[in-house]
């Protein structure tokens, strides 16, 4: 384990140099990892899993016509590698639990009946645990309880682990009946292909991820473009240059710079006009999402936000709902404006490296 000085606090991190690949192969040598369902985060997991050499099983519903045909696809094959969900768990030892957290509420009973004393029941997501009275999924005690949760969309998990780059997951250790729990959840974690893994526990895990999504990942980031965008729009700008100015630059530029060296190198290779200009309205935008963000930690620490996603994302017209919120996102102006955008940019990427990039981490033009 590497101690590592995160800004000035000390932490606990397990990198692949601690733990490598050699080492998960050779803790899960007789395991068998079942996969419960094939959505988000289930075909990312399984086949980085797949590809790294272990022995993995995926568990869905063959009434879900559109996952089981995407298992399939992905190589799966039916009676062999792919199974209904109580057929893998009673073939696993390692059960995954990877269906959405409203859908873990309804397969609990499915799960809880198949598992067998020694099996470890694995989440990459602490809500159903943290909020058990109201989803019911109280695992028993005969089994170990492990988290590895990647801090990306099944989508990167993958996409990272076929560049090579792992995803940075968080880990926690719940129910340990074996006493081989910790050693079984890092080399999980490993298996998926993590860049490194850090110490968490089920409540916090829980906490962090819902405000994160709920803030600046998702929910406050398109909310703040749409602001920016409706205010240049307002006053004349075309939708092509409020989008570029509110979304497209980010997206393909400033953000990179931000990911290769942080946010101050970012600031020190923009123009003076930009660097004043972000220095000086940070604190506003700052103090102005402020209570926002105290109001956001507790409704989630409360456990609110957990009754709402339980009560919305239950309900049998769900999924029509949904579909009408998605499309009146992607038919504004905004992101049709975006669509637009993408379609423009060159097919292939200029393989020179300009000279004045090269100051910029040796970038790509």
């Amino acid at each position: 384990m590497a101690r590592i000085d995160f800004g000035g606090v000390k932490e606990t991190v397990i990198t692949r140099k601690e733990f490598p690949l050699a080492k998960a192969r050779k803790v899960l040598k007789k395991e068998v990892i079942a996969v419960i369902g094939y959505g988000v985060q289930g075909p990312a997991q399984a086949l980085n899993m797949k590809d790294n050499g272990f022995k993995v099983i995926v568990g869905q519903s063959p009434d879900i016509k559109k996952d089981w045909d995407r298992a399939v696809a992905d190589g799966w094959v039916p009676g062999k590698t792919l199974f209904p969900i109580a057929e893998a768990v009673k073939r696993g030892t390692i059960i995954q639990m990877l269906i959405s957290d409203a859908a873990q509420r309804a397969v609990w009973p499915t799960i809880k009946a198949n598992l067998k004393p020694g099996d470890a029941l694995y989440f990459s997501h602490g809500f159903s645990i943290t909020y058990k009275k109201k989803t019911g999924v109280v695992p028993p005690k005969d089994v170990d309880v492990i988290m590895v949760a990647p801090k990306g969309s099944g989508l990167n998990v993958r996409r990272n682990f076929l560049s090579g780059a792992g995803i940075n997951s968080s880990y926690a250790v719940l129910q340990d009946y074996t006493g081989r729990a910790e050693e079984r959840c890092l080399a999980v974690g490993i298996a998926i292909g993590s860049g490194y893994l850090f110490p968490t526990t089920f409540p916090h895990e829980t906490n962090s991820d819902l405000v994160g999504e709920r803030g600046v990942l998702m929910g406050c980031l398109a909310g703040v473009m749409e602001a920016q965008y409706d205010e240049l729009r307002r006053h004349g700008h075309s939708p092509s240059e409020a989008f570029n100015e509110t979304v497209e630059e980010l997206t393909q530029s400033l953000i990179r710079l931000v990911d290769e060296n942080g946010m101050d190198w970012m600031y020190s290779n923009c123009s003076v006009t930009a660097q004043r200009g972000a220095l000086d309205w940070k604190p506003k935008f700052k103090k102005a999402v402020a209570p926002v963000f105290k109001d956001l930690y507790k409704r989630v620490s409360t456990g609110q936000e957990a009754e709402h996603v339980i009560m919305t994302c239950g309900g049998k017209d769900y999924q029509k709902v949904l579909a009408k919120e998605l499309g009146l996102m992607r038919n504004s102006e905004m992101w049709r404006a975006g669509a637009a955008v993408r379609a423009l940019r060159p097919k292939e990427k200029a393989k020179i490296v300009s000279k004045s990039t090269k100051g910029l981490g040796g970038r790509k033009a």
